[in-house]
């Protein structure tokens, strides 16, 4: 079975006439006439009215935005949703100086917690333009990523405040 590239019109039983705006792996997007957008198998029953030769690439649209957020989380400094710790929820940060005649700082500690991600997004994406540089040799990106590791560490203390372990900062591991 050819599969009919983008652009072709069909006439269809139940449908009408529609012309073929997406090809997924088992279905053709037609928008008809008179019932708007539907789906229906490759092998359904209908007229071809005209046949467009496309190549068709049978990605469906739902795998290539699937595909681009990927890209996206991994390439831009676009931070992903992260959550704080139940127990810390509403709660506040107090910064008590040593010397008593100072005021003591409050902060809601979500506010905290939001800086600090943006501080570990930040250095995902600083990680990830390392690598991807051409402008670097091997020995320079592996002292670079030694760094952002070490700062990684650095910032474990702050775990405590994360929902999920997956999302923590992971510092150097010992061997």
């Amino acid at each position: 079975m050819k599969l009919l590239g983008i652009g072709s019109r069909i006439n269809h039983s139940e449908y009408g006439k529609g012309v073929v705006t997406n090809v997924t792996s088992k279905h053709y997007w037609v928008t008809f006439i008179d019932n708007g957008l539907e789906t229906i198998d490759l092998d359904s029953e209908f007229e071809i009215i005209e046949a467009a030769e496309d190549e068709v690439d049978t990605v469906s649209f739902f795998e290539v935005e699937s595909s681009l957020v990927k890209i996206l989380k991994k390439w831009s400094d676009v931070s992903e949703v992260v959550s704080i710790a139940d127990k810390w929820k509403g709660g506040t940060l107090i910064l008590q100086p040593a010397d008593t005649n100072l005021q003591s700082k409050e902060l809601p500690i979500d506010s905290f917690f939001h800086k600090i991600t943006m501080v570990r997004d930040r250095l995902r994406v600083m990680e990830q333009k390392i690598n991807s540089s051409n402008n670097l040799d091997e020995q320079e990106k592996i002292d670079l990523q030694q760094y952002i590791t070490r700062s990684y560490g650095s910032l474990t203390t702050f775990n405590v405040l994360f929902k999920l372990k997956s999302q923590q900062f992971v510092g150097q591991r010992s061997k």
